[in-house]
């Protein structure tokens, strides 16, 4: 009998945890749960608690732990031990006990629980994008010196490790790879009149037409800032340089990515827009499981359509390709102003225009240093969210 391969989900409650919980009670002869984390979301975390019997679970704060330890008292769920901090999120991500580690919290405060496991040999399921746009080549020598499995969960991300070689190695050059196409779906304001983009709420900019998200990640898609930091990490998952890489809208999110080879092939991944389709990919590979999302039908899709982002539309996608290019800390600066930045639209301090115009400022000001560890990049991103806080009213 097949021994069943243990999950520590780091972000369990938000969209990515959620669906990949979903595809778990889908297999569970293939699938067990070690551990479940999140921040402060614990009637939800104690119901996946109920019903998935990890035995660890992990939330930000010593409070949200009494919370949690009292909810699962009441379930007569004792077993399930309980901790709570930064701390407990790295040791349930390198446990022995644990075979996969689904990487899906939001933000840099993912990166330290994200490397840990990197380190300790893990397979690693990446969907916090920002793990390697902040991290980089400290990350992927992290892979290749312990060995570990690194499988992108990221839809566009997984759609091109679908469409590379098997064989793939990560020198340039070996396989005949001329360009990496990142589709975006252009997010709610693709045809909006760019003067009105002013005059965005961050409701409107949370209503994304094709994912579902959280609100981070859907304002990130608005502004394309979203696209920006895949280019990022699309550079260090494939070792293909910024002028490899080619983001193409594609409203209808049919098509999640492509490959261009030399020869004047282009492979294309597609399917239906649901999460569950990576998560399954990556949790089975080199296999594939049912992920519960229904067969992609050509015939109602009908007709694609692809258009070259508009860098004025989108200033946020031009600021990701400089800070890629300019190296170093940059791309450190450049997430932690935006996720500060974001942070105050969504509380109605900053219109939606003066995001970009915070991050923008932040690069300007701040000088941009080597980061050899993990130490220096935690120091660059907290003075990057420092300097980019004290300039929002």
């Amino acid at each position: 009998m097949q021994k069943k391969q243990q999950l520590c989900i780091l972000g369990a409650t938000g969209s990515i945890g959620v669906s990949t919980l979903d595809v778990v009670a889908r297999h569970p002869d293939r699938y067990g749960v070690f551990a479940l984390t999140a921040h402060t979301q614990v009637e939800k975390l104690a119901q996946q608690c109920q019903a998935f019997l990890p035995k660890v679970a992990v939330v930000g704060t010593a409070r949200a732990a009494d919370e949690l330890a009292s909810r699962l008292r009441e379930m007569k769920l004792t077993h399930i031990q309980v901790q709570h901090g930064p701390q407990a999120l790295c040791d349930v991500a390198t446990a022995p006990e644990c075979d996969s580690v689904m990487a899906a919290i939001v933000g840099a405060a993912g990166l330290p629980a994200s490397l840990a496991a990197a380190r300790a040999g893990k397979k690693v399921l990446l969907a916090n994008k920002e793990a390697l746009v902040m991290s980089g080549q400290l990350f992927i020598d992290a892979i290749k010196h312990s060995g570990a499995a690194l499988l992108p969960i990221d839809s566009e991300h997984n759609a091109i490790f679908q469409c590379l070689p098997g064989n793939y190695d990560r020198r340039p050059g070996l396989h005949g790879i001329h360009k990496i196409l990142l589709t975006a779906s252009g997010g709610p304001f693709l045809n909006r009149d760019v003067a009105t983009l002013t005059d965005v709420t961050p409701e409107q900019a949370v209503a994304h037409p094709n994912w579902v998200m959280g609100r981070k990640i859907s304002v990130d898609s608005a502004t394309m800032m979203n696209k920006g930091l895949e280019v990022i990490e699309a550079h260090w998952l494939f070792a293909t340089p910024a002028e490899q890489i080619e983001v193409v809208i594609h409203p209808q999110s049919v098509i999640h990515s492509m490959v261009s080879y030399t020869d004047g092939t282009v492979l294309a991944q597609m399917g239906n827009p649901d999460m569950r389709i990576p998560i399954a990919y990556g949790m089975a590979y080199p296999e594939r499981i049912a992920s519960g999302v229904a067969p992609l039908d050509l015939l109602k899709v009908a007709s694609l359509h692809f258009q070259a982002p508009d860098m004025t539309r989108f200033p946020c996608l031009q600021l990701a390709y400089d800070a890629l290019r300019t190296g170093k800390s940059a791309a450190i600066i450049l997430n932690a102003s935006n996720e500060v930045a974001v942070q105050a639209f969504l509380d109605k301090k900053i219109g939606f225009r003066m995001i970009n115009e915070l991050i923008q400022r932040t690069l300007e000001k701040m000088a941009v240093t080597d980061t050899p560890d993990l130490d220096s990049i935690l120091a660059s991103d907290a003075e990057a969210r420092a300097l980019t806080g004290a300039m929002i009213p």
